[in-house]
């Protein structure tokens, strides 16, 4: 059975005329939306979708991620430009949902705005990402972004996403030896 977000958004929306009600995904079905892969995809669950309005999404911060390498060695910090991008990310989840083609398109940034950092993210945080649509084009969203961990604000921000082609490298390829 396909339990896509997409499909899911899709039976709550048709079957409720009342507040949806909240959707939930998993690793695998982020990974069915989102490019991203190890070590840049930076959310591990939803928690609450309304579509195209507003995502939750969790991040597990363990001390197994590699920017903590060199960021710092003796005082481990998230760097604020990743929560900025697991903000994206999951703005990315709910965007990319509504696009039949999404196979064919990527989402890439065109603005941050207002980027404000408040508290340090450390190993075992669990941030907590939410994410409102301000602004809904059919291909480009500005999304208000805020990073929470044990319900105080780590993180804000506001990011413009657009959809653009995406580029098939066996197609380059091709072309690039004509």
């Amino acid at each position: 059975m396909d339990h896509t977000l997409e499909n899911i958004a899709e039976s709550a929306h048709a079957s409720a005329a009342q507040t949806p009600a909240a959707q939930t995904m998993d690793i695998l079905e982020i990974m069915s939306i989102l490019p991203h892969r190890y070590p840049f995809l930076l959310i591990d669950r939803v928690v609450e979708v309304t579509r195209r309005q507003r995502i939750v999404a969790l991040k597990n911060v363990t001390i197994n991620e590699p920017f903590f390498q060199g960021h710092f060695p003796d005082y481990p910090i998230m760097p604020g430009v990743l929560m900025v991008e697991a903000i994206a990310q999951a703005g990315g989840a709910l965007l990319l949902t509504e696009i039949p083609d999404r196979a064919d398109r990527l989402m890439v940034f065109t603005g941050i705005e207002q980027a404000r950092f408040r508290r340090p993210v450390v190993p075992g945080d669990q941030v907590r990402i939410e994410v409102d649509v301000l602004q809904w084009r059919s291909r480009a969203v500005k999304m208000q972004g805020n990073a929470f961990v044990d319900g105080k604000l780590v993180c804000e921000a506001v990011v413009m996403c657009q959809l653009v082609p995406r580029k098939k490298r066996d197609a380059a390829a091709g072309e690039a030896g004509k």
